[in-house]
């Protein structure tokens, strides 16, 4: 073989070289591609419809057994109904029965009620709101000493998530993750001048879980979530513990298309059932609460205003619709 036939044998060889070295990097690239495009892509699950004509209904039965007063006749019967129905539709029920003092030195006959879906599961979602009624609505300037129907406060948080119960159980695809709804009780008996005289229920819980080394992955509070024309603002308390939490819920509600209510801006901080959650149980919480830095509180609150008339099933849908698709995408 002479010098040129050598020279272009290397030469071949160096060409077939560099082909199969550019056909590999070339499909290493696309075999990247594809790896890239599966990671980024994710599934979104569509949730099955939240009833808010039911959500209403749950309201209703709350307010049929008068306001929801510790150590009262309404108090008891409500609590039994609750505990009822959670367990009608699958779930695990406990009841947490404490006597919380209040700042007046009163022993309140309380119990926290606490239902968990299942309850195998590791990663557990707490969705929770309290069931007791002020026993006087100190906000109305007729009637200050009279107690009122509670039908937002707190009758709403308890029927949405009721019914996040009953369409869960109705559903054959269930979520991922766990469930425990716990509703808490003595939240409203309380003064402000006086510090943590309020949300003594989920104070207890809070230090006397119902479980023990209980944790969950975030929770949600609700508080006064049906009201008409609601505007849910992004609280303070939340925004400082579970922030992440808190665009998570704002930015699925925006894409359901309920933005109107869940208003992208920051509120002031609020002590509520949260707030002890976040500080005593060490679970990052967040709360869904009607409050406003420019008027606060709706005007129904804490007054005779308070009853089924203030009721929005458009904002029941919202909330309720929001929190199961949450849900279901965990």
């Amino acid at each position: 073989m002479n010098k040129l036939s050598k020279h272009r044998y290397f030469f071949s060889l160096g060409l077939i070289f560099t082909v199969l070295l550019s056909s590999c990097e070339e499909n290493s690239k696309k075999d990247n591609s594809v790896i890239v495009d599966k990671v980024e892509e994710k599934v979104v699950i569509k949730a099955p419809d939240f009833n808010q004509d039911s959500a209403y209904f749950f309201i209703e039965k709350q307010l049929s057994f008068g306001p929801r007063i510790p150590n009262t006749s309404a108090h008891i019967l409500c609590s039994d109904y609750l505990v009822q129905r959670f367990k009608k539709y699958g779930a695990k029920v406990i009841e947490q029965d404490f006597q919380a003092k209040a700042y007046d030195g009163k022993m309140l006959r309380s119990k926290n009620i606490i239902a968990s879906i299942n309850p195998e599961a590791t990663k557990r979602i707490l969705l929770a709101s309290h069931w007791d009624t002020r026993p006087w609505s100190d906000q109305d300037k007729k009637n200050p000493s009279k107690a009122f129907d509670g039908a937002n406060d707190p009758g709403s948080g308890v029927g949405i998530l009721l019914e996040i119960i009953r369409t869960i159980y109705v559903t054959d695809k269930k979520p991922s993750v766990g469930i425990d709804v716990v509703f808490f009780d003595s939240e409203d008996y309380g003064k402000s001048e006086v510090q943590d005289s309020y949300c003594l229920g989920s104070q207890y819980w809070s230090t006397h879980k119902h479980v023990a080394n209980y944790s969950a992955y975030y929770g949600i509070l609700l508080d006064m979530a049906g009201a008409k024309n609601a505007r849910f603002n992004k609280e303070g308390v939340s925004m400082e513990y579970a922030p992440s939490i808190v665009h998570k819920v704002w930015d699925q509600a925006s894409a359901l298309g309920y933005g109107q209510y869940f208003i992208p801006q920051t509120a002031s901080s609020i002590t509520d059932d949260h707030y002890y959650v976040n500080t005593l149980a060490k679970i990052p919480m967040i709360d869904i609460v009607d409050y406003d830095n420019n008027v606060g509180f709706g005007s129904y609150w804490h007054t005779q205003d308070d009853n089924i008339m203030i009721i929005d099933k458009n904002t029941l849908k919202a909330v309720g619709q929001t929190l199961l698709q949450v849900l279901y995408n965990e």
